[in-house]
């Protein structure tokens, strides 16, 4: 039984007819898990953190909620292709669900910057790529500079459709629920991922706080003004002019949220704690809503109710952070003893 994709799940809720070509891997239906361990950390009760892992989406990351339905209404357009800069995570859910619906696809990126678990699944996809001597935001620019080219759709979250389809997570959370969480926590990098949880929690009738975090040194949102070179560990949000800037300040402020900063140093330690305590291996990024967490906590501001904390990517999309933890290694000869 084929496992059934996000917008046969929810076609009632998205822009879709039946002219629509449904381009899909089987995305979405991400699991929800209680996070004890974390709860306790930040001094909370039992049962008031849940984990949601997108990070298990068929390329591993969120993207993939956006992108099922940004490719399918390209080839509904009749498009030849599409395109797209990116971090990585977009480029790698681009060139798959392109490959999958037979489009060219291109994707510009930031030459040395991108994590080697994402750029080879757009080598692997066929993507073509164009390395830009410069960061994500002066890919975009060449980006949407060439997505004039007759017949390429960008597919970047400027395209209206990419938001439409992640909104579907805060459909998913509220459904494994039975309710809205009080408090929403994520990362924040671009903005599109904020802007669409907040749409489709506002097309429920619902308002959870919503809880952004940036990385401290690519975190304009919260210092107000662009960041020319951004810079942090947590490749996926290394972005110094969020494309969503005014719809996640939108997001912020209609909820009654809050967006801040962690530090590399944070959200390092939130990523090894939820490896190693709670058994989920993501991407720095998305350790960075579970570091703003601590952070609150620490300070004597961790929020009441049911938190909910979204991490985006998979941990082997970026798998050289791992060199920074030293392994426990005892080395024993072949055939010998050892005492554990």
């Amino acid at each position: 039984m084929s496992r059934l994709g996000l917008i046969e799940r929810w076609k009632s809720r998205l822009p879709v007819t039946a002219r629509t070509p449904v381009i899909t891997l089987g995305e979405g239906n991400t699991p929800l898990v209680r996070a004890d361990r974390v709860a306790k950390k930040a001094g909370l009760p039992p049962g008031s953190v849940y984990l949601k892992l997108e990070g298990l989406n068929p390329t591993g990351s969120f993207k993939d909620r956006g992108m099922t339905l940004a490719i399918s209404k390209a080839a509904e357009a009749g498009a030849a292709g599409v395109l797209c800069a990116s971090t990585g995570n977009t480029s790698a859910s681009a060139a798959a669900y392109a490959a999958r619906a037979g489009l060219r696809c291109v994707v510009f990126l930031p030459k040395g910057k991108v994590a080697a678990g994402k750029l080879s699944q757009a080598v692997m996809h066929g993507a073509e790529i164009v390395e830009v001597s410069g960061n994500f935001d002066q890919a975009l620019a060449l980006a949407t500079a060439a997505a004039k080219t007759k017949g390429f759709t960008l597919v970047n979250s400027t395209n209206p459709f990419r938001i439409e389809g992640q909104k579907t997570g805060a459909f998913e959370i509220v459904e494994t629920l039975g309710r809205a969480p009080d408090n929403h926590f994520i990362p924040v990098g671009n903005a599109g991922n904020i802007t669409a949880y907040w749409k489709g929690y506002k097309e429920l009738g619902l308002s959870p706080k919503m809880f952004g975090w940036q990385a401290a040194g690519a975190a304009p949102i919260v210092t107000g003004r662009v960041v020319k070179n951004p810079s942090t560990v947590a490749t996926a949000i290394r972005i110094g002019s969020p494309t969503s800037w005014k719809t996640a300040l939108a997001a912020r402020d209609e909820s009654g949220g809050a967006i801040g900063a962690v530090t590399d140093a944070e959200i390092l330690t939130a990523y090894a704690f939820l490896a190693r305590e709670e058994g989920v291996f993501c991407e720095p990024a998305s350790a960075a809503p579970v570091a703003g967490l601590f952070k609150l906590a620490r300070a004597g501001k961790a929020p009441k109710g049911l938190t909910v904390c979204v991490l985006t990517g998979h941990g082997l999309k970026d798998p050289g952070i791992t060199s920074r933890f030293k392994p426990k290694i005892r080395r024993v000869k072949a055939g010998g003893a050892i005492k554990l």
